[in-house]
């Protein structure tokens, strides 16, 4: 009698408890964000837009003629980090950068608005990247991305190796992607962490200081300019929300199971201090890459065109000279 009663208890606690799980999440009150505004209305003097996939892309463009450098940025930043390279590289040729959805500028579509299908997509930013490409008239570029930025350009490599004159990939993000393991997917797809998930997203306004310390190999050169332009986005209608989105959907890649097949020339760069994809990936990616360049920067974190920018355009200018001409 006692023990039946036990385990009657002990049932609708676990009941109670899995009702609270479900539904707690659903009741926790999301306030609005307050002070944002439309992408466009943060726009910088330089800024552009152009409409790519029906999404509103930002960008900003420097220089003419050949090569065309298209920078791609890494997770959490956009076009401000190229900040110290852009003016340099565009007195070489043309330089492109823009921001993908959920980052930056650009526009961050919301569920009822996705006509194309989920802009957050690894698939949908290797499209964006070629519609965006087709969009500006660029038919080949020199891609230079960083850490995240690094895969998609990789991933783009293989999908458009035509439109790729070169890879430069600055401490990317191959065999540390970053997306969410198989099991864990459908979990961030629940009505509960769709709730939830963009408010746990807003504290990375006190994500600064963090930051810096693990990107930058000596954290001083993390200036206040350089983390405003990582702030910036923040103040931008429904951030958090596509920040989700972006998170909910991320998925890992199987580039780093494919690298041996990319076909244009590849520099492979890294900071010797990259705390966040640690140094000796990048050693390994340029040696699974048939012909690929390996350097190193000495004294350089996980951002070498933001902390150590004249040794990041050395060796890209040293690189650029030995290709082969471009696709007319």
């Amino acid at each position: 009698m006692l023990k039946n009663r036990f385990f009657r208890i002990l049932l609708i606690g676990a009941g109670l408890l899995l009702v609270l799980l479900l539904l707690g999440p659903l009741l926790v009150p999301v306030s609005p964000l307050e002070d944002t505004r439309p992408e466009r209305e943060l726009a910088d003097p330089d800024s552009l837009f152009i409409e790519v996939n029906g999404i509103d892309v930002h960008y900003k463009q420097m220089g003419s003629g050949e090569p065309v450098y298209l920078l791609l940025h890494g997770f959490l930043a956009n076009t401000s980090t190229w900040r110290e390279v852009m003016a340099p590289l565009a007195e070489q040729g043309t330089v492109i950068a823009f921001d993908r959805p959920a980052f930056g500028l650009t526009e961050r579509p919301m569920r009822d608005d996705w006509d194309n299908g989920n802009p957050y997509t690894r698939q949908a930013a290797v499209e964006l990247t070629r519609g965006f490409m087709d969009a500006l008239g660029v038919s080949q570029a020199i891609l230079v991305g960083n850490s995240a930025g690094g895969t998609l350009a990789a991933e783009f490599a293989l999908a458009y190796p035509e439109r790729v004159q070169a890879l430069v990939l600055v401490d990317a993000a191959i065999y540390t992607s970053g997306g969410a393991p198989p099991f864990v997917q459908p979990l961030l797809r629940t009505p509960q962490l769709r709730r939830v998930g963009p408010l746990l997203l807003r504290n990375l306004e006190r994500w600064g200081q963090r930051f810096g310390d693990l990107a930058w190999h000596d954290p001083s050169k993390f200036t206040a300019e350089a983390w405003d332009g990582y702030r910036k986005p923040l103040q931008a209608n429904n951030w958090d929300v596509a920040l989700w989105e972006f998170t909910a959907t991320s998925q890992w890649s199987d580039v780093a199971q494919r690298v041996a097949e990319l076909a244009p020339p590849v520099l492979v760069m890294t900071g010797d201090d990259d705390r966040i994809v640690p140094t000796a990936e990048s050693e390994r990616l340029a040696g699974e890459i048939p012909g690929a360049m390996l350097v190193v920067v000495p004294n350089c974190g996980h951002v070498p065109h933001e902390e150590c920018p004249d040794f990041f355009l050395a060796a890209l200018a040293d690189f650029v000279a030995q290709l082969p001409a471009g696709v007319d």
